[in-house]
């Protein structure tokens, strides 16, 4: 164990000192879903990505020996910070020579001159993870150099990382933990040991005197939050919230006394005040006595013990915990959640520019997290993301304006929309698989929200518009979709990539200029034939309903065409010559699709979807009536 954390061990078998408000602390889904709900019935500029190389991204050299792979194409922040272990002053993004020996794990160790070596105006920003996460740091790193700020530091809490992101010039420090290199999971055990390490640094830097920016690996910097947070020099502590429904309509703190969701402690500033490390202790020990208290409901329990009164008529800050702690919670529009970004857009209706982006909300986990992240175009991936082997294919998707727009916004109108883009993806699965290309999803629309409780379409109060732009794990399994399937059962993998993909700046050239336009036509009629010959350079006139043989006959002539787009999916493709494929096929389609949640007044209120649903006469959304119907329809 690290040797930050043994001052803080004492109080292991201590006893909670105040009783839960909450009669369980159930993790996961329900845990969250109770705070969703509390917030309904409370009282009463996208960032631009920089066309920049990623090369940066690539693996790192573990060995000490390692070089950095960072590209010379980047421009560097100008500061200079120390590396422990080292009187040389270096720059974020600046590696070891590669000839150089990594210092002595022993000077990683987190200490009052390694947070000053960092700190600017009394400052740090920090965040923490293990090796399964590195991609995340990178992006939550990258981001803050972008708008440069560069008074961060990263908790690394295995070796893996550690090494990882000191040759690649990120500041770092040994946390001790020993955890797995693996992604954890969310709710599981070791993630709530994660939730631990967080209470115990933020016990170990507020001594230190210095002003603390704690960050979950899953949210992104989209704007500066350094002088947002310095209008308010009163506050011990200012957080983050899971508030849906709006409070304030500017850039104000948000009013504390509309506030009924969770205070979301994956974006929150700590000074070092007398009240803020009072609460952080007791916060610690309520943790380290009872090792079934979620961090986050350990922090509001503590918290919420006092709300109120207000400090001053202006500011939004409000008296908490003890009554001697002067709190405010941030503005959800511009401090967004991933409901109030991705589902309500709610920055963008009120015409505010986003500070931060925090992935919570969502339903495909870890791998559901980095998906919406890539939808709005705000992670980092390595170059060979942009420029996969066997390239890519996308289409035009089709959408009827009745489906769209018609009409009330009911469970029937929903699935039918669903439903009506379920099966061009269905099509577009299958050619993907057939050309061995990397398929781009199209946008999804949903006409319903998706949560994890009961609700009447969308959360009441809440600025989501209907039919609005879904993030795709409303839908689709996306971490299924993304997981390595027995090729046995379910036939060869399918990859795929996020709608916003062929926008994206970081782009190849290559890419783009690699382009072939596939035009639907109907067999027989002028140009419409089932060959390689193009009618014009980049297009192609191709026959609807062709089978898989017509496809593989033809588009063999394209294979090194970086992007087919096709016109349409309507029709596109009739059916598998190989009868074996395509039931492994229809096996891996079936689990690619999840569940809508959730109706009123039944218990389970969830519908499944269903990729085959046209294969059912008669087939209606229905939630399951009997505990022996209540499964994924395969």
């Amino acid at each position: 164990m690290g040797g930050w954390r043994n001052a803080v061990q004492e109080a292991a078998a201590s006893k909670p000192l105040f009783l839960t408000i909450y009669t369980t602390i159930i993790v996961g889904i329900v845990a969250t879903s109770f705070y969703v709900f509390s917030a309904i019935y409370s009282p009463s500029a996208s960032t631009s990505t920089q066309s920049i190389s990623t090369s940066w991204l690539s693996s790192p050299p573990l060995s000490q020996n390692g070089g950095s792979n960072f590209s010379n194409n980047i421009s560097l922040p100008t500061d200079k910070a120390s590396q422990p272990g080292s009187n040389q002053l270096k720059t974020i993004w600046q590696a070891p020579p590669s000839n150089s020996k990594m210092p002595p794990l022993e000077s990683f160790k987190l200490t009052k001159e390694l947070v000053g070596e960092r700190a600017k105006d009394n400052v740090i920003i920090v965040t923490f993870g293990n090796f399964a996460f590195m991609d995340f740091i990178l992006t939550w790193v990258k981001h803050l150099t972008d708008l440069d700020v560069s008074n961060l530091l990263v908790g690394a809490m295995d070796t893996k990382l550690l090494e990882a992101l000191y040759w690649k010039g990120v500041p770092v420090f040994d946390m001790g933990s020993h955890m797995s290199t693996i992604d954890v999971g969310w709710g599981s055990p070791t993630f709530h040991k994660m939730g631990r390490e967080k209470v115990l640094l933020i016990n170990a830097i507020l001594p230190f005197g210095y002003e603390l920016l704690m960050c979950d690996t899953d949210m992104v910097w989209l704007k500066d939050p350094l002088p947002y947070l310095a209008q308010y020099p009163d506050a011990d502590i200012l957080t983050s919230s899971d508030q849906v429904v709006p409070t304030v309509v500017d850039d104000r703190l948000a009013d504390w006394k509309q506030v009924g969701a969770a205070y979301n402690i994956g974006i929150f500033h700590w000074r070092p005040t007398e009240p803020a490390i009072k609460l952080a202790k007791e916060w610690k020990d309520m943790l380290l006595a009872d090792d079934k208290i979620w961090d986050q409901n350990g922090f509001n329990e503590l918290a919420r013990k006092q709300t109120g009164p207000a400090i001053d008529d202006d500011s939004g800050l409000f008296y908490a915990f003890d009554g001697t702690l002067k709190l405010g919670i941030l503005p959800e529009s511009i401090f967004c959640s991933g409901h109030t970004y991705f589902v309500q857009a709610m920055y963008e209706q009120l015409r505010l520019e986003p500070y931060a982006l925090h992935t919570t909300f969502q339903y495909g986990g870890t791998e559901g997290k980095r998906h919406r992240l890539r939808e709005a175009m705000v992670f980092y991936d390595p170059p060979e993301y942009y420029d996969a082997p066997g390239g890519f294919l996308s289409f035009k998707p089709s959408i009827p304006k009745s489906l769209l727009l018609d009409g009330e916004h009911n469970l029937e109108s929903h699935f039918s929309l669903i439903n009506y883009q379920m099966k061009q993806i269905r099509s577009a699965l299958a050619i993907a698989s057939l050309l061995n290309r990397t398929l781009v999803m199209p946008p999804l629309w949903c006409r319903l929200d998706r949560l994890w409780f009961s609700h009447p379409g969308v959360l009441e109060g809440s600025m989501t518009r209907q039919p609005f732009l879904c993030p795709l794990d409303h839908v689709f399994e996306v971490n299924v979709m993304l997981k390595d399937l027995p090729q046995e059962e379910f036939g060869p993998a399918i990859n795929i990539r996020e709608y916003s993909f062929l926008n994206n700046p970081l782009l190849p050239q290559q890419v783009k200029e690699s382009w072939l336009d596939v035009q639907l036509c109907q067999e027989g009629t002028e140009d419409c034939h089932a060959s390689s010959n193009t009618s014009r350079p980049g297009l192609l006139r191709f026959p609807k309903n062709s089978t898989e043989e017509m496809f593989k006959t033809v588009f063999s002539s394209f294979k090194d065409v970086k992007v087919i787009q096709f016109s349409s999916m309507q029709g596109a493709f009739y059916s598998f010559t190989d009868k074996t494929r395509e039931e492994k096929f229809r096996n891996r389609m079936k689990r690619y699709v999840g569940i809508w949640c959730c109706v009123e007044n039944h218990t389970p209120g969830h519908i499944y979807y269903d990729m085959y649903w046209d294969e059912k006469p008669g087939w209606k959304p229905a939630p399951p009536q009997t505990p022996e119907e209540d499964h994924p329809p395969f």
